[in-house]
This record gives C-alpha cells, structure tokens and sequence, in this order.
C-alpha cells in the first residue's frame, strides 16, 4: 500500500470514529463537514469516510455540495462563468435551507453534479427516514466569509484538509492534464481559478474540530 494510501486510510478511519461517536439525537440527524481547497483529496476522504462508517452499520450517507453549482446560463451574464467553482458561483440559499431540512426533516430530495456535463442535475438522489449521519464535503463549508460563516452552527464535527500550496498546484495541474487539457491550458483552469479559491479557503478558516494537515 503507499504512502498516500495509508494516510487516506488512518485519516477516515479516525473521522468514521469521530462522527460514529457524536452524541445521539432522535430528533435530528448528525451533520459532519470535510472542507478543504480543490485538490486537497476532500472528495476522496469523504467517500472513504462514509464506506467505513456504513460498513460499521452506521446509516450514513455522503452530501456533496457541488449540486448546488449555479447553472452556466446563470453565470454567464454575471461575468461568473471563468470563476465557476469560486464561492459566488453556488446557490448558497438553497444549500443552507436544504442543510437546514436534512437535519430534521424524513425524506430530502438532493441536487447532484455531473462532472462529465457541468451542470446540476435536479431531483437525483435522497437522503431517506433511516439516514442518521450525513457527511457534507465541500470546499466551503467552513469558509469564514459571509454568507458561509452561517453554516458553522450546522455541523455536530467539521474537519479541515490543510495542504501546502505547492502541493495543491501540483495536484491540480495533473488533475486537468488528466481531463485532456494540453499543459497551457492546464495551467490556465489551475491558476486562473482553482487555485485563487484555495487562496481563498486557506486564508479564512472557521476553526474546525479537527485539522488534517497534507
């Protein structure tokens, strides 16, 4: 197993743990948050995250932000479509609303993205009545920026993925030469976009339970 693996491995074995371990409520379910820049691995820890925890028997379930990813015909009269993935460029409102009633309510039916088409893709998956734990992962889940810093009183654990930032640009530039961008235009999405957001995220952290630290 390599290096990357094995940290992969101890880091959501010891988040499973945490959320497994967080106080019972029945009138609610419990929300966890995985934040971190793109291209820290947050999506990869997350996914990890809830298989441990369902393997353990716990009813959980994995909640990506990105289906709240405003449509392109949206952001382009904006003059938002270069930005797309920075904070301004997602439907905040309905996020925390839909957050709000996954706390409580039985059945919430959830937006989900489609990388292979950029867009949003509505009504495509459902946390149901059993569901205890839900494990949201986004890179601003815990950004200390109006409007998300409202979101910090939702979650029952949150957890940071801090990278150095060589290593994120690093990360990004093989993450577009692998969707088929030459190396210009690989550059171009990782330091146009990606990495002004990680910018972002590093410099204005709502202080989270745990820090993971790449």
């Amino acid at each position: 197993m390599s290096d990357y693996a094995d940290e992969l491995e101890q880091n959501a074995a010891e988040l499973a743990a945490r959320i497994a371990a967080l106080p019972e409520s029945p009138a609610r379910r419990r929300l966890a948050a995985i934040a971190g820049p793109p291209g820290s691995g947050k999506s990869t820890l997350a996914e990890a995250v809830v298989d441990k925890l369902v393997a353990d028997g716990v009813k959980a379930v994995l909640m990506p932000m990105d289906g709240f990813h405003l449509d392109n015909r949206l952001l382009e009269p904006r003059g938002l479509l270069p930005r797309k993935g920075a904070p301004e460029t997602f439907d905040f409102d309905g996020f925390s609303a839909t957050l709000t009633r996954v706390r409580t309510d039985p059945s919430v039916i959830l937006p989900v993205f489609d990388r292979t088409r950029e867009i949003a893709i509505a009504g495509a998956e459902e946390i149901t009545a059993e569901t205890t734990h839900v494990v949201v992962e986004g890179n601003y889940l815990l950004l200390d920026e109006a409007p998300w810093d409202a979101l910090a009183g939702l979650w029952d654990f949150s957890a940071f993925i801090d990278v150095d930032e060589a290593e994120l640009e690093r990360r990004l530039l093989r993450r577009w030469a692998r969707h088929g961008y030459d190396e210009e235009a690989a550059r171009q999405k990782a330091l146009g976009n990606d990495i002004p957001n990680a910018h972002r995220v590093l410099g204005a952290v709502v202080a989270p339970d745990l820090t993971i630290r790449q």
